[in-house]
């Protein structure tokens, strides 16, 4: 209780020195606005619109097409995006949010102050959408969504969550364990009728989906039974919840798909994949967020300028001085290879990818940034960049049931990223970042950027 109390308070802090923020910059988004003369990347399978227009009228977008063809209502501000590409803002289905704070980690970190601060992190970087998975605290978390959607925070990423259930002592890693065991956020069960309940208590709370873990750590943690985690999903079906599955071994990935889970989280990463799993995908077509990112180099110590300008100098100096920019893993070619060929035949068998970045865990890997990784990433594996945008846009927004996101159209959120160059030519232009507009207001990049620079100073 003290936990959860302190928890709240921290929300009504927030709360007081945000609102003024977030109401002045609401206003913004409330005149209707004419944008033309930008390429227009839809966000699904429809080629994009050259020289495209459309109008932004309290928040959504009310018209689209082709510049001359788009009529805007009278008075109405026009920004010329000539040269320009428009995309939708991007969805994160899996991260882990609150625990990272950059010059250190743990259950101290999750407050709501710092849970909008890793919001505003995605933001800045075109996600307009950020789900926690499985490691956030309900009562929090929920109490953190209601002050959210009644506009009492500053302009951020929307936050999603859901929760996540383990066997006793099993679970998130070891790293993530040191913060969910002690705000114990992870639903621990031991038995098909325990599962049931837990899942009963999510569905009375109103939750969609649930996370669950079935892995053992190589043989260090207790394994989730068949038994166990077929409950689960039958009873999170049984209240239309969605079950996402973390499996990473081959077998344990062929065993939740054929138990009914909707989204497969992890990519088998040791071995190619077999026809067993292909015949398995092909016939269950489930959500698939690789996650892989987290298991690469860090960018960290490429010395990027889009990698490095929210990081405190310290902890940019701390990662490049340690193993995460040593000398290249003997097994990386090898793993390389295997993700070249698991990834396209994923995709071709039907598994329907969706973007997810397992941000949280360490600082090398981190938000916002890490999902233009995994779209990269993607792409070297054989992803088309067409296929990669709609992975991060339009089939997360599918996932996660929000039918007012994840494309350019009339009636839809005008949450759109505006980017200097064509990421249909090179995947990276989705980093050519020149504005990102969440509801229509244009988030204040500037003014998060200098926030975090003085923050980092002082560190």
């Amino acid at each position: 209780m003290r936990r959860m109390s302190w928890l709240t308070c921290g929300l009504s802090l927030t709360i007081a020195s945000m609102a003024a923020v977030a109401y002045a910059q609401s206003r913004g988004a409330a005149g209707a606005v004419l944008y033309s003369g930008a390429r227009l990347i839809i966000g699904d399978s429809s080629a994009p619109l050259e020289n495209g227009a459309f109008v932004v009228v309290n928040g959504r977008i009310t018209a689209i097409g082709r510049s001359g063809a788009v009529t805007a209502p009278a008075g109405a501000t026009r920004v010329d995006l000539a040269g320009k590409t428009v995309m939708p803002a991007m969805i994160n289905v899996h991260v882990h949010i609150g625990y990272e704070g950059y010059t250190s980690w743990g259950a101290e970190n999750y407050t709501p102050q710092n849970v909008l601060d890793h919001l505003q992190r995605e933001a800045f970087y075109g996600v307009a959408v950020t789900q926690s998975v499985g490691s956030s605290p309900t009562e929090a978390s929920i109490q953190f969504q209601r002050d959210q959607e009644a506009g009492k925070f500053a302009p951020a990423s929307r936050f999603m969550f859901m929760p996540g259930m383990a066997p006793p002592n099993g679970g998130p890693d070891a790293i993530l364990l040191k913060g969910t065991s002690v705000l114990k956020v992870v639903y621990e069960v031991s038995t098909p009728d325990e599962a049931r309940a837990a899942v009963r208590t999510m569905a009375a709370r109103q939750l969609k989906s649930v996370k669950i873990w079935v892995d053992d750590r190589r043989g260090t943690y207790p394994k989730m039974t068949p038994e166990v985690y077929t409950a689960i999903i039958a009873e999170a079906h049984a209240h239309q919840m969605l079950v996402h599955a973390h499996a990473i071994a081959m077998a344990d990935q062929k065993a939740v798909v054929r138990a009914g889970a909707d989204v497969l989280v992890h990519t088998v990463q040791n071995e190619k994949l077999d026809d067993e799993l292909l015949a398995l995908l092909r016939e269950r077509t489930p959500y698939w967020t690789t996650v892989i990112g987290l298991g690469d180099r860090s960018e960290v110590c490429d010395n990027d300028p889009f990698v490095d300008q929210t990081y405190p100098a310290k902890t940019l100096a701390e990662i490049r001085a340690s193993t995460s920019c040593g000398a290249v893993s003997p097994n990386a070619a090898n793993r390389e290879a295997i993700l070249a060929a698991n990834l396209p035949q994923y995709v071709a068998a039907g598994a329907r990818l969706v973007l997810g970045t397992d941000t949280g865990i360490t600082p090398r890997h981190a938000f916002g940034w890490a999902d233009h990784h995994e779209l990269s990433r993607w792409v070297t594996s054989g992803i088309t960049p067409t296929q990669a945008i709609i992975a991060a846009t339009s089939r997360p927004a599918e996932l996660l049931g929000l039918k007012d996101m994840g494309t350019l159209a009339a009636g839809k959120r005008a949450d759109f990223i505006v980017l200097t160059a064509n990421p249909l030519e090179n995947i990276r232009n989705t980093r050519e970042i020149s504005a990102v507009y969440l509801d229509g207001a244009r988030l204040d990049r500037e003014a998060l950027l200098a926030r975090w620079k003085r923050s980092n100073s002082i560190q």
